[in-house]
């Protein structure tokens, strides 16, 4: 879906600890690829992953809106292949000290870059109740933001709330339905308040706006999500890029002059097998769609 037999360069845009690069590498032996990542331990996992294709690879320390600036520091116009491979990681998850999962105690961080300022920590405690509420809804789907919200400023005004695992008790309590939904209740909240820290679905649409401008011409844009809001912004702007003239319907003759700029090759996501979700259970959630860029 992301390589054909003549594509020379890749831009893999969230290499994280190389796995989806060093089956790219593995399948096109003459191409080169450009891995970023904003999370300098996943970097530092790729190089050692990558190592034996290190005349072929370049390792990156930033986030996927900074790709167009990225290629053109390395003066390329266009790259033939660019996967984006969304959301938090399997390392980054499994690492309590990263503060991303319930499921360990751990200290309440999330970021994707250590770098940064704002934490998990800082939200959960510095936030007021509102904009608790509006992040829990808006990121989390979440239909128990307000009592949610409401029970952390209780708990925080008694003694800041640092922990993992102090967390997802409040909320616990605060959401005891959340089970009947097949789910942790501290899920949606956990994954609300990641959103958040790492500005992920302000920084999706722009760039996927600048991937499809930087694709050569059949080059090809291959997304995987892992929840409904950040497909539905693929899915959106994937449409956009497939769109032709825009002109009211009853307008004889084509005034706007717009050409479609990609055609979309997976009519509905690709979803994992049977199979690769068992294998793979993190894998079940994830939706795959890809485009071709047309010629210019």
């Amino acid at each position: 879906m992301l390589a054909r037999p003549e594509t020379r360069l890749v831009l893999d845009a969230t290499v994280g600890a190389g796995g989806h690069a060093e089956a790219i590498l593995k399948a096109l032996d003459h191409a080169r690829l450009i891995g970023m990542d904003r999370d300098e331990s996943a970097l530092a996992m790729a190089a050692g992953r990558l190592a034996p294709f290190a005349g072929r690879v370049t390792l990156v320390h930033a986030d996927y809106s900074r790709m167009g600036k990225i290629l053109d520091e390395a003066e390329i116009d266009a790259v033939d292949a660019i996967l984006m491979d969304l959301g938090v990681s399997s390392m980054q998850l499994d690492d309590p000290a990263r503060g991303f999962s319930f499921l360990k105690p751990g200290p309440l961080d999330m970021r994707m870059d250590r770098g940064q300022k704002l934490t998990a920590e800082e939200i959960v405690n510095g936030w007021s109740r509102r904009d608790l509420i509006n992040i829990f809804r808006k990121y989390g789907e979440e239909p128990m933001a307000g009592p949610i919200a409401a029970a952390i400023e209780r708990e925080r005004a008694r003694e800041p709330v640092t922990t993992t695992d102090r967390l997802a008790g409040i909320v616990a309590k605060a959401a005891p339905g959340g089970r009947r939904r097949g789910i942790h209740p501290a899920t949606r909240v956990f994954q609300a308040i990641r959103i958040a820290v790492n500005g992920e679905l302000d920084l999706l649409g722009p760039a996927l706006e600048t991937a499809v401008s930087r694709l050569a011409p059949g080059g090809r844009l291959v997304v995987i999500s892992f929840h409904s809001l950040e497909d539905r912004i693929v899915k959106t702007a994937f449409a956009g890029f497939a769109a032709g003239c825009v002109c009211p319907k009853d307008l004889p003759v084509c005034g706007c002059g717009k050409k479609p700029l990609a055609r979309i090759l997976t009519r509905k996501p690709a979803r994992p097998d049977e199979a690769e979700a068992e294998a793979n259970p993190r894998a079940r959630s994830a939706r795959l769609r890809a485009l071709e860029r047309l010629a210019a």
